[in-house]
């Protein structure tokens, strides 16, 4: 019996544009059939975020090019040593540079031992069509 993967989308957002790309990986997923579970990161911790069999995970660039300290960069650091073997989405917006911080994060990821699906999809401000079609592929790669 084929099991349907279930994928978890975790997110922060300030301003609603890595809302809107959570949504757009969130639709993706759904239309290839995955079942699909989509939470602000306050409402998510270790154990929520290891039950999905595939996570996908947005934070926009905050500072200096980091993941927003107050409570994604915990959750992150909590989960990382558990990401081994995990098929994992990482996207988020940013509104200067060029997305330093999505490489290093994707880095983090990829040496965590994580299978890094997409190598991180990034909109400057509020995704345009272009990201909302690479966020709505990101979904579906992850549910295949």
């Amino acid at each position: 019996v084929f099991k349907m993967s279930k994928v978890g989308i975790i997110y922060w957002s300030s301003t609603g544009n890595t809302e809107a790309m959570a949504q757009a990986v969130e639709e993706g997923a759904k239309a290839a059939g995955a079942d699909v579970e989509i939470m602000e990161v306050a409402d998510a911790d270790v154990d929520k975020a290891l039950s999905y069999d595939v996570l996908a995970l947005g934070c926009p660039a905050m500072g200096a090019e980091q993941l927003e300290e107050g409570s994604f960069e915990p959750m992150f650091s909590s989960v990382e040593t558990l990401l081994n073997g995990k098929k994992v989405g990482l996207f988020g917006s940013y509104g200067w540079g060029v997305g330093e911080w999505m490489e290093l994060w994707s880095e983090r990821v990829i040496n965590d031992g994580a299978n890094l699906i997409n190598q991180g999809v990034i909109a400057n401000y509020a995704p345009d069509a272009e990201a909302n079609e690479a966020c709505n592929k990101l979904g579906a790669e992850l549910a295949s």
